[in-house]
């Protein structure tokens, strides 16, 4: 058959084959994320049926699931909430560091990786998935929940740090020395600086400049801007994440209203692909020799990250229900950890790196999103109401008795 017809073969017997999966999940009460990354198992390197002809057509729709789900936080956001949630969460971002960061390094030391190894797990191990955990608030429906604002604090914050972290772990991979690292960082940094200048000065502008009454120029005037801004800023080492975010933030009134019912269908879309594409790039074969420690650096960052959660979400005011929502919402890792790993692998630092790497995210992942809905459930509500109620009666003052 030819390429072409083999292609809308794949990928129409996919998406319908995603459909179904979604609703059988919803049916029962699950995420349908976990559903998406084992049916990328199934089709992808040493799965069942792999996928030859879309495979390329699917790494870009991927790309553009992360850009999708980014802006679409982004949208639910002023300027002003922005700047005012990264300052109030900057010292959850410094805890955020230390206590998911260090983890990894000192595992890779245990492991008798070297130095590089080490700074590399850290990385895999520090940073959450924005995409995972965008497509989980959406799907329980919190985005407009107190603590939802923290959690995007800490996702953005950790973003940001990757603009930096990026080119120098990029730097010590690829031993250009520190004039190249400086330099790479230096531009990192400046186009960081400048898209926030613009989203934060000149998003009225941008929106004026856009018409909700020509639906069809609406989005394609948002989605090309999206797209444009974060390749400019994947060009200059910079996460398109970040660059995707920030449009959503600049973008505000009636225009973001408008954009966010016009693109919410093409994100449920193309985030069902990027969540395929993660489980098509691992080969199963190579996931159950370094399961058992994958399984016990997944188990401690997971707690750390809920710990992470419920500290910034503490640090906000926010009650007991929130703080642990916050918490089991971060746990999942996935896009960056990936692309560290990517970096590592291609340039030769350790051999075991990328099949832990791999099997480290897909628990993180199937399991995250599992995690996030126990504050959900009636027995969960209960323990909750129990502790704090235990927690009013021991800071209610005692009587005295004369």
């Amino acid at each position: 058959m030819h390429h072409t017809t083999v292609l809308l073969i794949e990928i129409g017997a996919l998406l319908f084959g995603l459909g179904m999966l979604g609703r059988a999940g919803r049916r029962f009460g699950l995420s349908p994320i976990p559903l998406y990354l084992l049916a990328g198992l199934a089709f992808g390197q040493g799965g069942l049926v792999p996928l030859s002809a879309s495979k390329e057509f699917i790494a870009i729709g991927a790309q553009i699931g992360v850009i999708l789900l980014l802006v679409m936080l982004g949208l639910e956001y002023s300027a002003d909430e922005l700047v005012g949630n990264l300052r109030s969460a900057a010292p959850a971002g410094v805890i955020d560091m230390l206590l998911n960061a260090l983890p990894g390094a000192l595992f890779a030391l245990l492991l008798g990786w070297d130095l590089k190894a080490a700074l590399v797990l850290a990385g895999i191990t520090w940073v959450s998935s924005s995409g995972v955990i965008a497509k989980v608030l959406g799907d329980l429906g919190r985005l407009g929940n107190r603590e939802t604002p923290v959690i995007l604090s800490v996702l953005v914050i950790e973003d940001l740090a990757m603009a930096l972290y990026l080119p120098i772990v990029t730097a010590v991979l690829a031993n250009v020395g520190l004039v190249g690292g400086f330099s790479t960082l230096g531009v990192a940094v400046v186009t960081v600086v400048a898209v926030l200048v613009v989203a934060i000065r000149y998003g009225g502008t941008i929106s004026r400049l856009m018409s909700v009454k020509d639906p069809e120029a609406l989005l394609l005037s948002v989605l090309g801007l999206t797209l444009f801004v974060a390749g400019v800023a994947a060009e200059l080492q910079v996460s398109e994440a970040v660059g995707a975010f920030l449009v959503g933030i600049a973008l505000s009134g009636p225009v973001a209203h408008h954009a966010t019912q016009m693109l919410s269908p093409l994100r449920d879309l193309f985030a069902a692909v990027f969540f395929v594409f993660f489980g098509l790039s691992t080969d199963p074969a190579d996931v159950p020799p370094v399961l058992l420690p994958a399984l016990g650096l997944a188990v401690l960052t997971m707690l750390t990250k809920v710990a992470t959660g419920y500290l910034a979400a503490r640090r906000a005011g926010t009650a007991l229900p929130g703080r642990l929502r916050a918490g089991l919402a971060l746990t999942p890792r996935g896009e960056f950890s990936v692309v560290i790993a990517g970096l590592a692998v291609a340039s030769g630092v350790q051999p075991r790196l990328a099949p832990l790497a791999t099997a480290y995210v897909l628990i993180t992942v199937v399991s995250g999103p599992m995690l996030a809905r126990l504050p959900d459930y009636a027995w969960f509500k209960k323990l909750v109401r129990r502790r704090m109620a235990a927690q009013r009666s021991t800071a209610e003052p005692v009587p005295t008795v004369e």
